[in-house]
């Protein structure tokens, strides 16, 4: 997890297998009729963007509200942790050819990339690995900041993930050409 001193903190694979258990185990509790739209979004063909595309937004807040309520009694390290695998997974998809897709501003994309993540490991690894199956202009602020947030009203505090990235957009060089 971590390296000689001075070196960024990585999440372990335990924090980053908790933190997909999780958004899935959230997913589960609301049933089976955002499961079917999560399903839709992963066998549709890629850039293809029907009125069903966008169904799965009308339970972005329940799932919040599950997530939150999964995640009432985990410790500061906890959420530390789960807050570091959000922080990379975002910064991992920060990348232009993502954003050509989503569209939005800083802001906009920042919160597009919430949406990839809110949605679950396999929606996650598919627009990581195609980006046309990113949904344009869909949006979930609350995740992008979520284990941060809940760290600050449990703890008083945002965690120190010692990543030494940033989540906010643009800030991926890799991602990016300049």
């Amino acid at each position: 997890m971590t390296g000689p001193a001075g070196d960024a903190r990585m999440p372990s694979g335990e924090a980053e297998a908790r933190f997909w258990a999780l958004v899935e185990s959230a997913w589960q509790r609301l049933g089976d009729e955002p499961a079917a739209h999560r399903r839709a979004l992963l066998t549709r063909a890629p850039g293809a963007n029907g009125g069903d595309v966008y169904a799965i937004d009308a339970w972005l807040d329940r799932f919040l509200d599950s997530l939150r309520q999964l995640t009432a009694g985990l410790s500061s390290p906890e959420l530390t942790d789960l807050d570091r695998v959000l922080e990379r997974k975002l910064y991992d998809i920060d990348r232009a050819d993502v954003q050509a897709v989503t569209d939005g501003s800083d802001d906009g994309f920042l919160y597009c990339r919430g949406h990839v993540v809110a949605l679950g490991r396999e929606f996650y690894e598919a627009v990581r690995a195609d980006p046309a199956m990113a949904v344009p202009d869909g949006e979930c602020e609350g995740m992008c900041y979520f284990f941060a947030n809940l760290h600050e009203e449990r703890f008083g505090g945002w965690p120190e993930t010692g990543s030494g990235i940033s989540r906010e957009s643009c800030t991926n060089p890799a991602g990016w050409s300049f």
